[in-house]
């Protein structure tokens, strides 16, 4: 095996994935090109040394690891390929500006005639960086102040402090520490610590919450999976003194410790306005380990398929259930932690978690529910600004259904059948889709409540939703 030599940068190198011509051979602007095709996988190569250039606080076992298996290429075209793999993990730590490649032949004593040597270099990101952006939630946008050091002990940590400031007097902050795991990215572990004030007016509270919490991230051929261990400390409070009876004997402290798993799956080609591919959410949360006076089981399952048809036309089904059981031996349930349903980028029609069992104009939520949505997004008729900003609108059919209860588990499935189908809504309309880039999907819909039950708060006609999840 070969050595690896990893160094501060001192002279840029070339970036090239062939080897440079000696200098007797350097051909002449005089000389006819004479064309020859050459099959890179019959070029025998030897990688006899492996240089990574501009490394300053980066530790050098960090990126030894990936190159080292440079020197198990078998041919010109293998050694390509692989040093084209060591870039694509080198950008993904995320601690690196830019990283360039040269591949040389190898010249000195003791090396062969197909002798390689390989040269990485890098340019690493600043130490601190900081910066102000937007947060776009369901109905919501956020100013994010951030500040973030990266690569602090030179082994891609990253330590992130961050403060967000809500248009509906929503304003948290956070500080977390993240490290990929033996320089894997796609195992990463994140510590860190929070502070969240929120409003909730559909049921008339606010609530401020202080936790830590730990997540363990891993990256597989199925998906991705991140177990949460959290421990929160929550106060709620009434919103006005016109919050509901039900929801002012919430009020009060509660301390949760949970642990939490989220699998997802994703294919879509596009996560706001998708034309193929599918989505698989599945959590889970178990909370009272021990600690806390919040015991709850809680499941939830969303599933998403989109196909392109004809005349670019987008089919898109879409399903999505939660259940929740409390394990504490009142059988209660706070209502920070209960299921809610309703909104204009999920059940449209109602207005936000507008729907279920209500109490003075507040929403109670429920502990089970269900929804489906069957939607056909089509061009905007006549095909303006096609090429360009027009590909961005979509016109927008819809059909949603759903509904929320309190379920009572009973040993006859036909009675439990009835109660998670009795009093369904359902609301169908039509209206235009914008995707904003990257960052949120906008949709103005007229919409139409075909079904609805006393209590729901209904939004009839034009309803304006803009967020990042949509069913």
């Amino acid at each position: 095996m070969g050595t690896v030599y990893a160094k501060e940068s001192k002279v840029a190198m070339e970036t090239s994935f062939f080897p440079r011509p000696p200098p007797d051979q350097t051909p002449s602007t005089n000389r006819k090109p004479h064309k020859r095709d050459i099959d890179l996988k019959t070029v025998p190569v030897s990688v006899h040394r492996i240089h990574v250039d501009g490394l300053k606080r980066t530790k050098n076992d960090l990126v030894e690891k990936d190159v080292k298996s440079l020197f198990d290429s078998s041919n010109f075209e293998d050694m390509v390929r692989r040093a084209h793999e060591v870039k694509i993990q080198m950008d993904k730590l995320g601690i690196f500006k830019q990283v360039a490649i040269a591949i040389d032949t190898c010249q000195g004593p003791n090396t062969k005639k197909d002798g390689y040597e390989i040269t990485f270099e890098v340019e690493e990101s600043r130490p601190v960086t900081g910066g102000i952006s937007t947060l776009v939630g369901t109905n919501e946008g956020s100013v994010l102040f951030g500040i973030k050091l990266s690569n602090l002990l030179g082994r891609a940590e990253k330590v992130s402090l961050q403060y967000q400031h809500g248009s509906t007097k929503n304003a948290g902050c956070n500080i977390s520490f993240q490290k990929p795991l033996q320089g894997n990215t796609e195992n990463m572990l994140t510590v860190g610590g929070f502070q969240f004030h929120g409003e909730y007016p559909w049921s008339g509270y606010k609530e401020t919450s202080q936790g830590i919490s730990t997540d363990y991230t891993v990256l597989s051929s199925l998906g991705s999976h991140i177990v949460r261990l959290e421990g929160v400390w929550r106060e709620v409070g009434c919103l006005s003194d016109r919050t509901s009876l039900p929801v002012r004997k919430q009020a009060g402290n509660s301390l949760k410790s949970s642990l939490k798993h989220i699998f997802q799956r994703e294919t879509r080609d596009n996560h706001l306005l998708p034309r193929n591919g599918s989505l698989l959410r599945l959590t889970q949360e178990l909370a009272g380990l021990g600690l806390g006076d919040t015991k709850f089981i809680k499941h939830e399952v969303e599933w998403q398929t989109n196909r392109c048809l004809f005349l670019d036309m987008v089919l898109e089904l879409s399903l999505a259930a939660g259940y929740l059981k409390s394990l504490s031996q009142d059988n209660s349930l706070r209502i920070n932690d209960r299921l809610f349903l309703g909104g204009p980028l999920t059940l449209r029609g109602f207005n936000l978690n507008g729907i279920g069992p209500s109490s003075d104009g507040n929403t109670l939520g429920g502990d089970t529910y269900w929804q489906a949505g069957l939607h056909l997004y089509t061009p905007l008729p006549f095909r303006p600004g096609r090429g360009g900003i027009g590909d961005h609108f979509r016109t927008h059919f819809f059909l949603n259904t759903g509904n929320l209860v309190n379920l009572q588990l009973r040993n006859n499935m036909q009675d439990n059948y009835h109660q998670l189908v009795d009093g369904t809504r359902l609301s169908y309309g039509a209206g235009i889709v914008l995707r904003m880039g990257g960052m949120a999907r906008l949709e103005l819909n007229y919409c139409v409540p075909y079904r609805a039950q006393q209590g729901d708060s209904i939004n009839e006609g034009l309803q304006f939703g803009i967020g990042l999840h949509f069913l």
